[in-house]
């Protein structure tokens, strides 16, 4: 080829132009960004609409039907999910994914703003979220301590945040587990029913003092003056003395009828780390950073921070995703290196000066192939190594052909410079069809749709970008090397594994393919019947979506009767602290007793508050197996079985998108009773099916709220408006927020005004309630209301403005995800619904439908480029044909090895299978051009089919070995998301290379394309 000849005879050039390659790929390893998992940036916003004393139903029709009516009429619409309880409604919003977030994050802000003025007045606020990958916390530290006071833990806590703020690439750094601190003003509501001191009247007096009203400005001479007002409180003793009444020409100060002091709010958040009091800071990183350097930058803020504490606090950074990243990639880089010892290994056969040449090639392509990664955008996460290993096993395939075809030249008598550039003129097309062919094969893979296909996406660019760097290596420096390094064999044979592979394919395998030439048909219908009964194990070894982590993790949701309080909830979660406290391996479990432990993993949400409910977030010792993390979760889970009194799931983390559970029955109806009674049905049927786990039904149970049902005709007679009443009752029990302040030090306190209690309000908290008439005289409450106990439902899910149920399932150790999913489909599609309810299924069914959806266009793109390509390079439809033979025979060495390794057919190992045959056309394509070459210098059929097959046999064995090598490590790692792509690849190229060196000479027999 012309550019081979180039770069022989204009080898400084050549030299040039590779080592400035070198180095530009060696500083982009360094300097390109890297992450745990891809960033995948979706079009998903959460509107939160917060409207406190509404229930679901008002909520539903004042708030709900008239913010889906507007939005779900926007473009680009995939999906609504609401949920709504007492007071609260949240949107969860999803475009079709190939939206721009941005633009679609406007548009609804537009939209809903535009809305705003038809909904209720007295909204107290709507906000809407924009969802973000890098919003998943890399650093969770605790500040310990057992004695310290909650105002010592806040000031350092305070300390530490303002520490990581100061830090640039950190970004959403926050205090949980610890209440605000507040001005809490308790007002003696007896007292101020005897003066007859208007409610209203003190409320209105501490809100006038707490405005701030700017003067505006003045002009003096040539100079301008800003006026500043002296409102708004500086400290508790301003609050005391505030004027809230006059009688009797007396002023009655607050501290007469009230108490007020700086306290802490009410506790809805318990944290503890290993069971030891604590408050947690959390930081994220900005997007499109590389962690390893962010975490050199905190990680000397953090031990001067420790350094500096009191003996009384101790800080422990027990999660730090960095860590993580770096263990990875570091294992990663170890299988890098055994997977480069292996390739050199199958190399030795070529000679030792053959084989470093070809061995060049694999930092030059690697180079070449990370700047083109860099300028795609694609950082250096677990997927695109992946992508690069699974590359080092293939990028040397073109490097081999082209050596060992100079060799070859050179051992029939041909000068290292002549043989160089004849070999390479010969085998060029080859290895060009062979490239092509390959990245067809992978781009698939490139435009898969939704998240899964942007989370999957780096790693067959890895592949893609290196195996064209090798391409272009292979026809250029390489050709250049061997003209300058190869030693001249004369007639050798070469050395002695080159002589030990020549007679092993002389011997064995010219036998078997003279057998097979003499009955083409019998061989053909054999390989057929080996295809047809490889594909019924498909379905033994079954479908799974996504695998769970390896990582070292999990976490285990404590749930407590609904409505059950924070104090019963916290008792439960010190037993499940007990349990994990015995179990060696366990390093970490920091509990969070009411709410969800900050966000750590990318695709699970922190849980908002509730009473009852509590997570821990177990980390295990970092040396620890996926199969002991698997047999821990087991045990725990038979452990927790029959906890009387709450529901304890121990879950593992997964991988792929967010799910609710890999089983999900979506329920769709009107009739809030009636979706209640066939839920219940249906969670008793997913209970009944062989396999699930975690049965749960949100709408089980109803809540259970008390009513103040009012007195309409004595309220009037008294004068007393409804309005009054409810601020009164908030007042007692929930309080009433005045506003805010800053103190001299610039501390921020908001102000409270409620009556005394404790902590948390009880019934006792109406009694001696009072409110005031029109003309102030106060009324006891209990004159005018009463207290009634009733049922609601908790909350109300709509999907796309239909009123919705979902009743979800895990799945247990042993069962596979789609044969559980099949016999609830079976059993729902037999379950009787009435008119105008329906059900779906979403989880994995759902999940997959996306990841792959679009995917079959795809695919026949893919297959009539590969048609025409191999068209193209052989100008006939049976060369073609011959070549695309191959295909079936790798499915049988790919379906056998999920099948003896037990990986079920999941995401990555579809993947595997569609990358799989570029792979073997590769080296179909080196068979049947070299047979037709041979035709063409005057060779009958059979006589150029066994040439052929023998002279290719060496470097197809020694691709398909490389190959083998360098996946070898990735198939025996531990981490399940990547482990069956590896299997998969070698399954197939062991069964193809030693089938198709059969079948793919006897089709060529039977078929023989034209020569001309």
């Amino acid at each position: 080829m012309k550019i081979s000849s180039y770069a022989v005879k204009n080898y400084q050039f050549t030299l040039i132009m590779f080592l400035m390659a070198v180095a530009v790929g060696v500083t982009t390893l360094f300097t390109m960004p890297r992450s745990e998992d891809p960033e995948i940036e979706a079009p998903q916003f959460a509107i939160v609409v917060v409207y406190p004393g509404t229930s679901p139903e008002d909520m539903e029709e004042l708030v709900v039907d008239p913010v889906e009516e507007k939005i779900h009429e926007l473009e680009d619409m995939k999906r609504i999910k609401t949920t709504i309880s007492d007071g609260l409604a949240v949107f969860r919003v999803e475009y079709k994914y190939e939206s721009d977030p941005d633009d679609k994050y406007q548009e609804l802000v537009r939209e809903v703003n535009s809305l705003r003025a038809a909904l209720p007045q007295d909204i107290f606020s709507v906000e809407i979220q924009k969802f973000q990958p890098s919003d998943v916390n890399i650093v969770q530290i605790a500040l310990v301590s057992e004695n310290a006071s909650r105002s010592k833990l806040k000031f350092h806590a305070e300390a530490l945040k303002d520490e990581l703020e100061k830090i640039t690439m950190l970004k959403n750094v926050e205090i949980q587990g610890l209440p605000e601190q507040i001005v809490k003003i308790e007002l003696r509501l007896e007292k101020i029913a005897q003066m007859k001191i208007p409610l209203n009247a003190i409320i209105g007096s501490i809100q006038s003092e707490m405005a701030n009203i700017p003067g505006g400005s003045v002009v003096a001479g040539s100079k301008s003056f800003s006026i500043k007002t002296s409102g708004n409180y500086k400290d508790v003793n301003e609050i005391h003395n505030t004027i809230v009444y006059s009688l009797n020409g007396k002023n009655i100060l607050l501290k007469d009828v009230a108490d007020a002091n700086i306290t802490f709010d009410e506790t809805k958040h318990i944290t503890r780390l290993n069971g030891h009091r604590c408050v947690f800071v959390v930081a994220a990183q900005k997007s499109g950073l590389n962690i390893t350097n962010t975490q050199k930058v905190y990680q000397p803020v953090l031990t001067s921070f420790k350094e500096r504490l009191p003996a009384n606090i101790d800080m422990v950074h027990h999660f730090d995703q960095a860590d993580n990243v770096n263990g990875r990639l570091a294992g990663l880089g170890k299988d890098f290196l055994i997977a480069i010892l292996l390739v050199a290994i199958t190399l030795l056969p070529l000679g030792f000066r053959a084989a470093a040449i070809v061995m060049i090639s694999i930092p030059l392509s690697l180079a070449i192939g990370l700047v083109l990664l860099n300028l795609f955008g694609i950082s250096l996460n677990q997927l695109s190594i992946v992508g690069l290993v699974v590359a080092l096993g293939l990028l040397v395939d073109d490097s081999i052909v082209v050596v060992e075809n100079i060799e070859r030249w050179m051992r029939e008598g041909h000068s290292r410079l002549d043989a160089t550039l004849k070999a390479t003129k010969q085998i060029g097309l080859a290895v060009v069809g062979c490239t092509v062919t390959l990245i067809i094969a992978f781009m698939p893979l490139v435009f898969l749709p939704e998240g899964a296909g942007d989370f999957i996406r780096g790693l067959p660019l890895a592949v893609i970008m290196s195996v064209l760097a090798s391409m272009l290596v292979s026809l250029t420096v390489i050709p250049f090397l061997s003209s300058r390094l190869l030693k001249d064999h004369g007639k050798s044979k070469g050395n002695v594994f080159m002589e030990v592979l020549q007679r092993v394919i002389h011997g064995s395998y010219s036998k078997f393919l003279d057998r097979a030439l003499k009955h083409p048909i019998i061989t053909t219908v054999v390989a057929g019947l080996i295809f047809v009964g490889s594909l019924q194990l498909f379905p033994v070894i079954g479908f799974a979506l996504f695998p769970a982590s390896e990582k070292p993790q999990f976490i285990i949701n404590t749930i407590t009767p609904l409505q059950t309080n924070l104090d019963k909830t916290d008792e439960v979660a010190h037993d499940v602290e007990k349990i994990l406290a015995d179990i060696p391996e366990v390093s970490f479990y920091a509990t969070n007793v009411g709410k969800g432990n900050p966000r750590v993993y990318y695709n699970v949400i922190q849980e908002n508050e509730r009473t009852d409910f509590a997570q821990t977030f177990v980390q295990l010792a970092d040396n620890t197996t996926p199969e002991r993390k698997l047999a821990i979760i087991n045990s725990l889970r038979e452990q927790f079985k029959n906890y009387p009194g709450a529901k304890i799931e121990v879950k593992n983390f997964e991988q792929g998108p967010p799910i609710v559970a890999p089983v999900e029955v979506r329920l769709f109806g009107d009739n809030l009773d009636t979706l209640r009674a066939y839920a219940g049905e249906i969670e008793n049927l997913l209970k009944q099916t062989n396999g699930t786990l975690y049965v749960n039904n949100p709408v089980s149970n109803l809540k259970s709220d008390i009513r103040v049902v009012i007195n309409q005709d004595k309220a009037r007679m008294t004068g007393i408006n409804t309005v009054d009443i409810d601020k009164t009752i908030r007042l007692a029990v929930a309080g009433l927020e005045m506003g805010n302040f800053s103190d001299a030090a610039g501390e921020d306190y908001d102000v409270h005004l409620t009556t005394p209690k404790g902590e948390r309000a009880t019934l006792a908290s109406f009694d001696n309630l009072f409110v005031n008439t029109s003309v102030g005289a106060p009324v006891p409450l209990a004159q005018i209301a009463s207290l009634k106990m009733e049922t609601s439902p908790l909350s109300i899910d709509h999907y796309n403005k239909i009123r919705m149920v979902s009743i979800s399932a895990f799945v247990q150790k042993g069962y596979l995800n789609d044969k559980v999913i099949a016999d609830v489909i079976a059993r729902m599609d037999n379950f009787k619904l009435p008119a105008g309810y329906t059900y779906m299924m979403g989880g994995d069914v759902e999940a997959s439908n996306e990841s792959f959806g679009g995917l079959g266009i795809i695919i026949i793109v893919t297959v009539f480029m590969f048609v025409a390509v191999l068209v193209l390079m052989f100008k006939t439809f049976k060369s073609m044909l011959i070549v695309l033979s191959v295909i079936p025979l790798g499915i049988v060495g790919a379906v056998l090895a999920l099948l003896v390794t037990g990986n079920p057919l999941s995401f990555v190992a579809i993947i595997g299978l569609i990358a799989l045959a570029g792979v073997e056309v590769k080296n179909s394509i080196l068979l049947v051009d070299f047979t037709n070459q041979l035709r063409m210098e005057g060779k009958s059929v059979d006589e150029a089919i066994r040439e052929a097959g023998e002279v290719r046999f060496l470097p197809i064995v020694l691709t398909s070995l490389t190959a083998i090598g360098g996946l070898l490590p990735i198939a025996l790692s531990t981490n399940p998301l990547i482990a069956p792509l590896a299997i998969v690849l070698i399954g197939g190229l062991i069964s193809s290379t030693i089938l198709s060196r059969i079948v793919t000479p006897v089709v060529y027999k039977l078929i023989p394309p034209k020569i001309e």
